[in-house]
């Protein structure tokens, strides 16, 4: 390298780590962009996949809970208060093994399932009030 080439490298830098330099920096940007894509992408597409649109995402909220806590009257609070208690607080209900690492009891939710379990509790209120919807 030249001194003119020297000098215009980036302080801290030494002339025989300016390539690594140079990759190091391409390689994060690559991945500090991958990075935002997956976030950008990750909302929407899970939100669809447990629901959206059909469910709103307070629905889609309040079945979360309700399969969380193994309690089917629990309900999405929103917005949540401010210096409300800590979601979940007093809550005996779930039925997870508590420890250091918990294991939930409940299975997995596939795809679209909260519909499904929204329209048959429905479906379950309709027929136990014997009236229409």
């Amino acid at each position: 390298m030249n001194k003119d080439q020297i000098n215009e490298l980036p302080l801290g830098t030494s002339p025989a780590f300016a390539g690594m330099h140079k990759w190091l920096q391409r390689g994060l940007i690559v991945c500090l962009t991958a990075l935002v894509l997956e976030g950008a992408f990750t909302f929407p597409l899970l939100a669809m996949w447990y629901g959206w649109p059909t469910l709103s995402l307070q629905e889609i909220c309040t079945e979360f809970e309700r399969i969380r806590f193994s309690d089917e009257s629990r309900e999405c609070i929103y917005p949540y208060p401010l210096f409300g208690p800590a979601e979940g607080a007093g809550q005996t209900t779930a039925r997870d093994q508590w420890g250091i690492q918990p294991k939930p009891q409940y299975k997995a939710i596939g795809y679209r399932e909260l519909i499904q379990r929204r329209n048959d509790r429905l479906a379950a209120q309709t027929t136990e009030s014997g009236g229409e919807p």
